[in-house]
């Protein structure tokens, strides 16, 4: 990862799991889907979703602007 990358996931805030849980919902879109998405398993999308784990580094940029997209999208 870059500095530049480094820096905005520093500042990029996710939002809570639950609200990105409904934001994923709103916009009919599978946990499975969003994982192939993201290039993760299914379990991981779940287990954000859950917050017992959460994106790091590039990861989470590319989660953050999935998740605004599909905001936008519905």
């Amino acid at each position: 990862m870059t500095l530049v990358e480094e820096v905005r996931a520093q500042k990029a805030a996710l939002p809570s799991p639950v609200t990105a849980r409904l934001i994923r919902l709103a916009a009919d879109v599978t946990q499975a889907r969003m994982a192939q998405e993201l290039g993760v398993s299914r379990v991981t999308i779940a287990r954000w979703e859950a917050g017992t784990r959460r994106p790091r580094g590039k990861m989470m940029l590319d989660y953050r602007r999935v998740l605004d997209e599909l905001r936008e999208a519905v």
